[in-house]
């Protein structure tokens, strides 16, 4: 298997970026858009699993405008203590990602990710993080013809009272959808889950949405506080079920 660490061209600047690819192929093309801690050991052995099951994987660090990798100190995220400190030094640069340059963003992605070897044509699939997971549906929204379907795990801020919340766009919608929602999370809370439903039945999109029993924000990631290891197990089996739907 190819592992690399390339710098890809995104909107505003260069993303530094993890790339996996097995041998031969072409593979199908997976985006893994990471949590808001960015890339690191965690992110790419991630990205390993779901190469060594048959595709090519992209991990773009979102948060390139701040910087690159690492942003933080990566020690501090398994001290419950810690946490929330670390992720107040990434807030301003998260708030400041609107929609706008998500997309633009992923455009870049996207394009540079098609162009690579081993990389098969066609849409791709995206299993997004924390704001990762949110950023998969922003990007499905604007580009449909580009993305079959995405994988949303503890994704915050699905459905807001703002009027740019992702939850209004659905309708665009040509591919699947799944979210994993964790049971303790105020980003995503059960009346903010029930918006999100409401709205994709609506509009008639093919989706499952579930919430992860005593899972919180932060569930899949091993290298954190919010660890929660049968969340991550069941995680693994959705992502991998979606993956083999739509290959």
């Amino acid at each position: 298997m190819r592992k690399e660490k390339p710098d890809v061209p995104a909107a505003d600047g260069t993303a530094d970026a993890y790339l996996a690819v097995p041998d031969g192929g072409p593979h199908p093309g997976v985006l893994l858009f990471p949590d808001a801690f960015g890339l690191r050991p965690r992110i790419e052995e991630m990205a390993d699993r779901i190469a060594e099951a048959g595709y090519a994987v992209l991990a773009p660090n979102l948060l390139y405008r701040g910087g690159r990798t690492p942003l933080v100190d990566f020690a501090a995220l398994a001290d419950p203590e810690r946490r929330g400190e670390v992720f107040g030094k990434l807030l301003p640069l998260i708030e400041a990602l609107d929609t706008d340059a998500i997309t633009r963003d992923a455009e870049k992605y996207l394009d540079w990710f098609a162009a690579q070897d081993g990389v098969a044509p066609g849409p791709v699939v995206i299993t997004g993080y924390c704001m990762g997971g949110t950023n998969a549906l922003r990007v499905i929204e604007a580009f449909p013809d580009r993305v079959k379907a995405i994988a949303s795990f503890h994704g915050g801020r699905l459905a807001t009272d703002q009027p740019d919340s992702p939850h209004l766009r659905v309708g665009s919608i040509a591919g699947e959808v799944y979210f994993g929602h964790a049971d303790q999370d105020p980003s995503a809370t059960a009346e903010q889950i029930k918006t999100l439903e409401q709205a994709l039945d609506e509009a008639g999109v093919t989706y499952r949405s579930e919430v992860y029993e005593g899972a919180s924000h932060g569930y899949t990631m091993t290298d954190t506080a919010a660890y929660h290891e049968e969340g991550e197990k069941r995680h693994w089996e959705n992502l991998f079920g979606l993956l083999e739907r739509v290959r």
